[in-house]
């Protein structure tokens, strides 16, 4: 386990959550996505930091760099802890109301890559994980096939950052219009590298490596999280 890892078990600890699922379920977010998070299977990043800061009452610069913005002087609160000071809030009624809702891409069968025809065929639609709840833009797409297994599974749904920068390693939907007038391929992959000449992807399931021409490449968009909705 990372050290980054276990300040967030630390952290969910604290805030009185004694199970991993007991944290994802307060989150709003799929009990596996969190989980990998905290045993370090998936490092997480700034804006995942500041929803768990948020929620487990503690500094997201603690949790990912292990260090106070502040020197803690004497009766400070445990490292990575907030003084938040005294209750004051008031008790009322729950509210009623929906969050943000996003489409969820794709079909029912995909190619031999799982790739699906990208053509605007909203599935249904999904409740925003908090994480995506304020991203413009923001949607899902539904996995065809066992090609990224297992990593995800076939019918799995994976919540998608357009605005978030790609970096190698990440996970990610690549549209892939091969016809001028054409809709795009969309296949969920794990991402190698793009530059002027080529895309390259990669797949697990069996292992295989996807290349495409730069001008065929419509977009690439960052898979923030994934599991069942």
């Amino acid at each position: 386990m990372s050290e980054r890892a276990e300040r967030l078990r630390q952290a969910r600890i604290r805030a009185g959550y004694q199970f991993a699922s007991d944290a994802a379920n307060a989150l709003g977010m799929v009990a596996s996505t969190y989980r990998a998070h905290e045993n370090g299977q998936n490092e997480f990043e700034h804006s995942e930091a500041e929803v768990y800061g948020r929620k487990f009452n503690v500094d997201p610069y603690w949790l990912l760099s292990g260090k106070e913005r502040q020197m803690a002087g004497e009766g400070a609160a445990p490292p990575g802890i907030t003084d938040a000071g005294p209750p004051n809030g008031t008790i009322v009624d729950n509210l009623i109301g929906q969050g943000k809702k996003i489409p969820v891409f794709g079909q029912a069968v995909g190619g031999v890559d799982g790739e699906f025809i990208m053509n605007g065929n909203v599935l249904y639609e999904v409740m925003a994980p908090p994480i995506l709840a304020e991203v413009s833009g923001a949607y899902a797409v539904s996995v065809s096939g066992d090609s990224m297994s297992p990593r995800y599974d076939d019918g799995e749904i994976c919540f998608v950052d357009p605005t978030r920068p790609v970096r190698r390693g990440d996970y990610v939907i690549a549209q892939i219009r091969l016809e001028e007038d054409g809709a795009p391929l969309a296949y969920v992959k794990r991402f190698v590298r793009h530059n002027t000449s080529e895309l390259v992807l990669e797949q697990f399931n069996p292992p295989k490596v996807l290349r495409f021409d730069a001008h065929t490449v419509h977009s690439v968009h960052y898979i923030a999280l994934a599991g069942n909705a």
